[in-house]
């Protein structure tokens, strides 16, 4: 159940109009009361004799009882109470009571008292009502509405226990400002997935992402095609910023801009700097040349930074876990935005869910966080990864050390009573499962087959060591497909120098594997980041003794042991 309060208006006649007229898209059904401070109001939807002027002029009649200079600038009170898609169709009774409760919480109306204010509740969807409610009492005091956000919100979750509907969590005021019914009939108008408020929160996230200077990050705006006016003050100091779409125009034909704060909280520009403040380079003089690599190697340093960042969220300070989630969210903007077809969807959805995620009432401490924002800026100025051979593969690398990352920002978001956030990173965990299997399906299944092709006696050696190496989840492993495909990653570690039951159980012993769909594969890009190995192997070829020969530089055993130990050790 949701409950809204919007902003309080001048004309109670007008929204009386709104709400019982069929609305823009004929979406107002059969508008009538379900409850009001009168059991006898008027109903202009149920009673052909009544008006919406009567029914006005009776919420409206306190105001006559005190002078007009004295009368609230914007008397008009208005809540909207919704209920989840899923949730059963409720009442005429039910909705009716549930308004006289939310006024009741809200401090508009207290039945013992009687002396409240003047409202009524229109019904004209099944899942939903407006109350309309005029702010003076009949005494002609005004009501006491501080904090009535918070009431109602608290009185929601009570509701949602009692009626058996959705329970929702309880936010906490760091999520972004949700788009208004205006924004969103205007979205489907235009034929716009999402609103223009949210595209523009998306396209500033992504602009953000990595970025080390304001001049970048106004560059990046600018390319990305939206409408910028900055707010300088008389000494020329840059105080804020205002983007819109350039067809996103109101009744004047003229762009809506959106500040940046409207957009979410951490979009304002005092929060936007601190993200680069911290992070060592002298105002813009942070290159912006592809990373050395490219695409793959990008990914790659992604994936070792989502791994470092792992334990930090296990085992460090909130204030720098909470460093480390935010600029997990710029990662993930990064990535979406690099990302290949067959993967970009799940991606967006990812980075889009975990938005709500990247705050809290946990402040930042910034600068902790510089090799997560080095690796979305990797990822940025790399450009798109293709979605086959290395780049291909090392994307599903990245992706699946960035799943545990966002699994254990989960996980501490829970154990800190973030209840929204917590949820929306266990969302984009799904997502990112998703989007890593479809990453995953080809460089997997290639190290799958070479795996058959292995001699029996190597994978004979390679089944006993893996029972000494993880005893307690050897059999486990062995009956996945993926076994396979870790059986050649253990053949190309031996083949490049590496001690593979040394890298095996270190690669094992560093973080946990509950969560992970397959063990093996998992394992498989553990050891494959640890020991650089290649991590698209189509075209190696098996050699004379059944193992690998690819063109990765060997290491002697002791150097390999010392560069793949744990940071934990």
């Amino acid at each position: 159940m949701i409950p809204r309060i919007h902003k309080r208006g001048q004309h109670t006649l007008g929204l009386l109009y709104y709400l019982y007229e069929p609305g823009q898209y004929e979406e107002h059904t059969d508008p009538h009361l379900v409850a009001s401070f009168d059991h006898n109001a008027p109903d202009p939807g149920r009673d052909t004799s009544a008006t919406l002027k009567q029914l006005q002029q009776l919420l409206d009649q306190p105001l006559q009882n005190i002078d007009e200079a004295e009368r609230p600038k914007k008397h008009v009170w208005h809540l909207s109470v919704r209920n989840a898609a899923e949730d059963r169709t409720l009442s005429d009774e039910e909705w009716g009571d549930i308004a006289r409760r939310m006024v009741a919480a809200a401090g508009i109306d207290d039945p013992d008292q009687g002396a409240g204010c003047r409202w009524a509740a229109v019904r004209h969807a099944d899942d939903h009502i407006h109350i309309v409610a005029t702010l003076v009492q009949e005494d002609g005091y005004k009501p006491d509405l501080d904090h009535d956000a918070a009431r109602v919100q608290a009185q929601a979750r009570t509701l949602e226990a009692e009626l058996g509907l959705r329970r929702l969590n309880k936010g906490d005021g760091t999520a972004a400002q949700r788009p208004t019914s205006a924004e969103r009939h205007k979205a489907e108008r235009q034929g716009r997935q999402r609103t223009a408020r949210e595209e523009l929160r998306e396209t500033v996230r992504r602009a953000v992402a990595g970025a080390a200077s304001e001049t970048e990050f106004f560059d990046r705006l600018a390319a990305a095609g939206l409408l910028i006016r900055k707010r300088v003050a008389p000494s020329g100091d840059l105080l804020g910023y205002t983007v819109a779409l350039p067809d996103d125009l109101n009744a004047q034909g003229e762009a809506v801009f959106y500040p940046g704060a409207r957009l979410a909280p951490d979009l304002s520009l005092p929060r936007v700097r601190e993200r680069w403040s911290a992070d060592g380079h002298a105002p813009d003089t942070a290159s912006r040349e592809p990373a050395p690599g490219g695409a793959a190697f990008a990914r790659r340093r992604t994936a070792s930074a989502a791994w470092q960042a792992v334990l930090v969220l296990e085992h460090g300070d909130d204030a720098v876990a909470a460093a480390y989630i935010a600029a997990a969210g710029e990662v993930l903007d990064a990535l979406a935005k690099t990302s290949a077809a067959h993967t970009r969807r799940e991606l967006r959805e990812a980075a889009w869910a975990f938005e709500r995620a990247s705050r809290s009432h946990v402040r930042a401490e910034r600068g902790h966080d510089r090799a997560l924002r080095q690796a979305a800026r990797d990822l940025v100025y790399s450009g798109p990864a293709l979605g086959r051979g290395e780049d291909g593969a090392t994307t599903a690398m990245a992706i699946d050390m960035l799943f545990f990352l966002i699994t254990a920002a989960a996980h501490w978001h829970a154990k800190n009573n973030h209840a929204q956030q917590a949820a929306a990173a266990r969302q984009a965990a799904e997502h990112l499962r998703a989007a890593y299997q479809a990453a995953a399906a080809q460089p997997l299944g290639a190290l799958y087959q070479r795996g058959r092709r292995l001699g029996r006696p190597l994978r004979q050696r390679q089944t006993a060591m893996l029972r000494a190496a993880l005893p307690e989840l050897a059999e486990q492993i062995l009956a996945e497909p993926g076994w396979y495909a870790l059986a050649a990653t253990l053949a190309d570690a031996e083949s490049a120098g590496y001690d593979p039951a040394v890298l095996l159980a270190e690669a094992a012993g560093q973080r946990e594997l509950g969560s992970a769909e397959s063990v093996s594969d998992v394992l498989v890009w553990r050891l494959r980041r640890a020991a650089s190995l290649p991590a698209d192997t189509t075209d190696m070829a098996l050699g004379d003794h059944g193992t690998d020969r690819g063109t990765h530089r060997a290491k002697r055993p002791a150097q390999a042991r010392s560069e793949s130990r744990s940071p934990r050790q």
